[in-house]
């Protein structure tokens, strides 16, 4: 077993392990114990258990390994570096829905080489190893084969960064552009719903390395065409992301000026 496939096997017991802690976690429908750590940015107590228990058993397993969380920030530094979202759709999660999941990636400098989201409520597991494909819950995944962009479902994903109007300017054009638009509220797994072809694209204005850092290693094995998010200062202060079915990325690039 290579070092890579081993971290990759592990990964996947990992993240798993967290996502069954965060399911005991979740709390009932409607109701909510979660803080404000800003507007619409949502903090639970399930955030920093699943992250603690990520980080500890990550530094036993590989404690040359560096470490990047959300909550946590960076905490151990290494040539390879694993970053989490311990829990990616926050604001659905606290309320007891079914989109959210754990996002756990592998980055060898600035190249996402392991990415795995699980969604336990959903029962469903994206991962990749760079060079072997992706796959859900073991199944290989590809991105849509969608050419036609009045055609597309594209999920936009919504963030206070931006000005209201520029979301919703986005918005207009995507609309006039002929897709349907739609919110899901977590990125992460908008994203890997690219790469499995059950949505055309996923483009958000600005979003952070750890709701991406999984994504983009599965979405590259799965074909989809991706922006340069790691470009420029991405990795510590976030980027717009564009992630399309290679057919109408060219075409939702000119229609967002988010460039390839």
């Amino acid at each position: 077993m290579t070092a890579l496939t081993d971290r990759f096997e592990t990964a996947v017991q990992l993240a798993t392990e967290a996502a069954s802690l965060a399911l005991r976690m979740r709390p009932p429908p409607g109701a909510s114990s979660a803080k404000l750590k800003g507007a619409q940015d949502w903090l639970t107590e399930a955030d920093g258990a699943v992250e603690r228990l990520l980080s500890d058993r990550l530094a036993q397993a590989f404690p040359a390994d560096g470490f990047q969380g959300e909550e946590g920030g960076s905490t151990r530094t290494g040539s390879l570096r694993w970053v989490v979202d311990p829990i990616d759709g926050t604001a659905n999660f606290m309320r007891g829905s079914k989109r959210f999941c754990i996002s756990l990636g592998c980055l060898d400098g600035d190249t996402p080489i392991i990415g795995v989201i699980v969604a336990p409520a959903l029962e469903e597991t994206f991962a990749a190893l760079q060079g072997n494909g992706a796959t859900l819950n073991g199944a290989p995944i590809r991105a849509a084969e969608t050419t036609d962009l009045a055609r597309a479902t594209v999920e936009l994903g919504w963030s206070r960064r931006r000005p209201h109007a520029v979301f919703m300017a986005l918005t207009d054009r995507i609309i006039a552009a002929g897709a349907m638009p739609r919110l899901g509220g977590s990125g992460a797994l908008g994203l890997a719903d690219v790469a499995a072809g059950r949505i055309d694209a996923y483009i958000e204005l600005h979003i952070n390395l750890w709701d991406v850092a999984a994504a983009l290693a599965i979405l590259s094995e799965a074909g989809a065409a991706v922006s340069p998010f790691m470009s420029g200062n991405g990795a510590t202060a976030g980027n717009p992301i564009l992630a399309a079915a290679p057919g109408i990325a060219p075409a939702l690039s000119a229609t967002t000026g988010i460039a390839l």
